[in-house]
């Protein structure tokens, strides 16, 4: 294996392994072959695993590196990992105002050789992003030609303190392959390039679906198991203590149980159709969120529609279930077979309502808190929808019949 093809190799497990991981593996590397590796990584990747390395690590490292390089990972430190800094390459292909076709066409020769170029960005003498010019502009005009003659003046830009989600929403219909970046002032400081913009991205919408369970999103399949069991057993923990909470809400009605014991038979039907009636809504509810559409102002009405939704499924599985209940009860000879069914009907449909509601209500309410709304939304779920289905059916076993 040649040592391109080895550097590539290395740069692609410390991307399976996770930032911690990684720093692992490159401080058994020779310096200036974990220099390399870094170096194949997206700025914030990077940035990531000389976080983790301890200081004579990262100083062998930095050593072997090229100042331009190092340079470019120092830049990358004053912004958030989830911000649009954290991806921020040093502008290049910048030129003025007033520097020709011929002029730019000459650099562009020796700035390629080491950059890959896709647009020419004019500044001011301040630094200031004026305008872009195309390739195709570029060549296809006459070698005298300035280029604020030719240069586009209406500029699309990204902030650096901007976070990824936003960067998204305002990029989702333009796909362009590279966005300049620049500052409150208008200064171009760097560029980023859309496929970096829409990896990171991906990946956040990718560890949204473990986060929802506890799973933090910077566990990889590659992440060693002490790692991973740092990462998600507190969550259990938490699961553990929720699921002690539901456990008493049945134990409070244990001599209605012990009555009808056909109680306990629909116990995890109603809690499971439950369940899954607040896991739609909250789907659906993080979905708005991660894509801009769920606005202040429309929270009550997102919680009011998933509410008459859960009533709706309700009272239509309701009629399933209580089908159900009725058959069970006849076949065990329950006098009170009709009063059973009618008690699964009403707890169905009054614990699908308030499962719509709690979905939409818990991501809201972590985000109104300033925490993740999909940090756990599931675990804490999962304990509203059990403890109302469980209650609401033994209570109305309680009321009705006993």
């Amino acid at each position: 294996m040649t040592d391109q093809n080895q550097t590539a190799d290395l740069g692609a497990r410390c991307t399976a392994l996770g930032p911690q991981a990684a720093a692992e593996l490159l401080s058994k590397e020779n310096p200036s072959k974990a220099s390399r590796a870094l170096q194949s990584l997206l700025p914030n990747a990077a940035q990531e695993i000389l976080g983790c390395l301890d200081h004579a690590h990262l100083r062998a490292i930095l050593e072997a590196t090229p100042e331009e390089v190092a340079a470019e990972w120092n830049l990358e430190s004053r912004y958030p990992q989830d911000s649009v800094g954290s991806l921020m390459e040093p502008p290049a292909g910048v030129f003025h105002p007033e520097e020709t076709v011929l002029q730019t066409i000459d650099q562009l020769r020796e700035i390629t050789k080491g950059k890959l170029i896709t647009y020419c960005f004019v500044t001011d003498a301040a630094g200031k992003l004026v305008g872009v010019v195309t390739m195709r502009d570029l060549l296809l005009n006459p070698p005298s030609s300035r280029l604020d003659e030719l240069m586009l003046r209406d500029i699309f830009c990204l902030q650096p303190e901007a976070s990824l989600l936003d960067a998204m929403k305002s990029t989702l219909n333009r796909h362009f392959p590279v966005y300049p970046v620049c500052d409150g002032s208008g200064r171009l400081v760097g560029l980023v390039r859309g496929q970096a913009l829409a990896e990171a991205q991906a990946f956040e919408l990718t560890a949204q679906a473990g986060s929802m369970v506890g799973v933090e999103k910077e566990e990889r399949m590659a992440t060693p198991l002490l790692q991973s069991l740092k990462f998600r057993h507190p969550w259990l923990q938490l699961n553990l203590a929720t699921a002690f909470l539901a456990a008493f809400v049945v134990g409070i009605f244990e001599e209605t149980i012990a009555q009808v014991v056909a109680l306990a038979v629909f116990l995890p039907v109603l809690a499971g159709q439950s369940g899954n009636t607040g896991c739609q809504a909250l789907a659906v509810t993080l979905r708005g969120m991660t894509l801009g559409e769920l606005k202040t102002r429309k929270g009550a009405t997102v919680v009011i529609k998933e509410s008459l939704l859960g009533m709706a499924n309700g009272i239509l599985v309701g009629i399933t279930a209580a089908l159900g209940m009725l058959a069970f009860a006849f076949w065990q000879g329950n006098s009170n077979a009709w009063m059973l069914a009618l008690i699964v009907f009403l707890a169905m449909t009054g614990s699908c309502v308030l499962s719509g509601a709690a979905g939409a209500l818990v991501p809201m309410v972590l985000k109104r808190l300033g925490a993740d709304p999909a940090t756990a939304s599931s675990i804490f779920l999962t304990t509203a929808t059990d403890v109302v289905s469980m209650g609401l059916f033994l209570g109305l076993a309680t009321w009705l019949i006993l």
